[in-house]
């Protein structure tokens, strides 16, 4: 009889220290990623799948038992949760029941598209591409932010957001609008209206110079071009616009045959600016724009050193010369390569 007792009692003890260890102790992985994901919408089930065919948990008993016992079962929050490695399954409980779960980095520098824009937030949160270029490319989605499909790419500064991974795009670029309306809150807007421009025209403009240059010391008489020939009528016959309406970003050369492309992004085809951006320009780009030099600069062509720097003129006389100088010097470059070829 002690004998079976004793018996007993150990059998006890090792089902305690069985049911203690699963609880307590470090049973939850993560073998295959950082982060456990629950999407807006899913059940109590789907998290209990999720955990078992991500490796995380290799039974869902006890998680089963501790989340009936929380209500957690009623309550299932949608986000982007960081597991730690051999943590217990109180602590994910924890974590899953409060919500507390991992923000997003959303890194953003130059975009040219819609589409480059759909594709970053589908790489990174639960929104994916398509509904995120759904929504970009509807004027009836862009109305309720005062923005159409042409200016619609105004409202993203290039900058490092934290964002919550779960929700729909609309909550995203509600985030990016708040964003857009901070930074041109007050000095700025007030700078763009003294220039007679809006923040999306001055927006456009920076677009323009963010793919002539990146020589930040330039920047500034670039966007005086632009401003001088706008305020003239002119046409601002700016090469990267070619290429933005043609969607071919990969053109060395703008050639003849080129210019008459029918966008009205093409500056050679169109007077003024295009109708929105053609692409996401830097915050110092921005600025440069803002504090453009006024000058009597109508022209610029690269410099013939070709160190990405360019020559500034306020005639045709004068920039025809440093034309032919570029010109000559690229010639030069072109036979010299040719005669390298084997």
């Amino acid at each position: 009889m002690k004998r079976t007792l004793r018996l007993f009692i150990v059998i006890v003890f090792i089902f305690c220290l069985y049911v203690v260890w699963n609880i307590l102790g470090p049973v939850v992985s993560n073998p295959d990623q950082k982060y456990f994901y629950i999407k807006t919408g899913s059940s109590f089930e789907d998290v209990k799948s999720s955990l078992l065919n991500q490796k995380i948990l290799s039974n869902t008993f006890f998680f089963d038992l501790i989340s009936k016992r929380v209500k957690y079962h009623l309550n299932v929050k949608p986000g982007r949760y960081l597991i730690n490695n051999r943590s217990n399954v109180i602590s994910l409980m924890r974590t899953l029941k409060a919500g507390h779960q991992e923000e997003v980095r959303l890194v953003i520098n130059k975009l040219r598209t819609k589409e480059d824009l759909a594709s970053k937030i589908g790489a990174n949160f639960e929104a994916d591409s398509t509904e995120a270029i759904k929504f970009l490319t509807s004027n009836d989605s862009l109305a309720a932010f005062n923005l159409d499909t042409n200016t619609v790419m105004t409202v993203i500064i290039p900058n490092s957001y934290l964002m919550w991974w779960d929700g729909s795009f609309r909550k995203i670029f509600s985030r990016l609008k708040k964003q857009h309306d901070y930074f041109w809150e007050g000095k700025r807007t007030l700078q763009a209206s003294n220039m007679g421009f809006s923040p999306e025209q001055i927006y456009t403009i920076a677009s323009i110079v963010e793919e002539e240059t990146n020589k930040e010391s330039d920047k500034g008489n670039i966007a005086s071009v632009y401003i001088n020939r706008i305020s003239k009528g002119m046409k601002l016959e700016a090469d990267p616009t070619v290429k933005y309406a043609m969607r071919n970003f990969e053109l060395k050369r703008i050639l003849h045959g080129h210019l008459d492309y029918p966008s009205p992004y093409n500056t050679y085809y169109k007077t003024g600016l295009p109708p929105g951006p053609i692409c996401t320009p830097s915050i110092n780009t921005i600025d440069a724009v803002l504090q453009a030099p006024k000058t009597n600069y109508i022209f610029f062509v690269a410099k013939p050193d070709f160190n990405g720097y360019s020559n500034f003129a306020s005639n045709y006389n004068e920039h025809l010369k440093f034309a032919k100088a570029y010109q000559k010097s690229l010639d030069s470059l072109i036979i010299k390569k040719s005669q390298l070829k084997p």
